[in-house]
């Protein structure tokens, strides 16, 4: 019995020196060990809105009219580039709708990729593809970079504040039929405006031949498309209005 109470002293006496030997914690290496999560954790995060470029703008070019109907582009350009392209209007219905399924895709792939009107015609889409550089060039040239060689000259000599510029606004459509207006700006004021395309035919035809002149001599005289309705011409007024303020729009105005 006194030989155990003795192992049993001499056990804990042990344990207690042992204890007692012990290296205390290093603060600093618990600290590198509990900071290297978050840096590791901020490392991995992705920038914030690095995919949007900076100075994105979008072109409607005009609406051409062909063979088989209106064929009307819109870009997207971003630091002087075309990053996006598509076909707002292109023949429709029947055999002329296979073809437009066919080959508009091509055409906007071709638009983005040469970033010119210098692209090649679809087989068998002659009149969509050549409806479809012809408003794509109108689009190219409101941004001033129809070639690479205008875009490097645009750069060093910027437009004079007297250089007439026409800038085509988005199609609206209404319920008699499409709207579209063009405007003329020099010196950094609305010189001229039109209607590229109204509603047409019988009583329509009739509204927009008094509307229209009035509309666009009241959006030369406002320089803005806060101009009034003709009366008996609402939804040909909306229209104008609305296709007026995205032309505005392209010029900053």
């Amino acid at each position: 019995m006194r030989r155990a109470l003795l192992a049993t002293a001499a056990t804990v006496s042990g344990i207690v020196l042992l204890l007692s030997l012990k290296p205390a914690s290093d603060p600093a290496s618990a600290s590198a060990v509990g900071g290297a999560a978050p840096q590791q954790t901020a490392a991995g995060q992705s920038p914030q809105g690095g995919a949007r470029g900076a100075g994105t703008t979008t072109l409607t070019g005009e609406a051409v009219q062909t063979q088989y109907g209106p064929v009307q582009v819109r870009l997207t350009v971003a630091d002087g580039r075309v990053t996006g392209a598509e076909a707002v209007q292109a023949p429709s219905g029947g055999r002329s709708g296979q073809i437009t399924a066919d080959a508009v895709p091509r055409l906007n792939q071709a638009a983005v990729a040469a970033g010119t009107a210098d692209i090649d015609a679809v087989s068998g889409a002659t009149y969509t593809s050549a409806g479809y550089k012809e408003s794509l060039q109108s689009a190219l040239d409101q941004m001033g970079s129809a070639s690479p060689e205008a875009g490097a000259e645009a750069e060093t000599q910027p437009e004079t504040e007297t250089e007439a510029r026409t800038v085509t606004g988005a199609v609206a459509q209404t319920q008699y039929g499409p709207v579209q207006v063009r405007v003329t700006v020099a010196g950094g004021r609305v010189t001229e405006a039109e209607a590229v395309q109204a509603p047409s035919g019988g009583r329509s035809g009739q509204i927009t031949a008094d509307a229209v002149p009035r509309l666009n001599q009241a959006a030369v005289a406002a320089g803005t498309a806060d101009i009034d309705a003709v009366s008996g011409a609402t939804y040909t007024s909306a229209g104008y209005k609305q296709s007026l303020q995205s032309a505005l729009d392209q010029i900053g105005g």
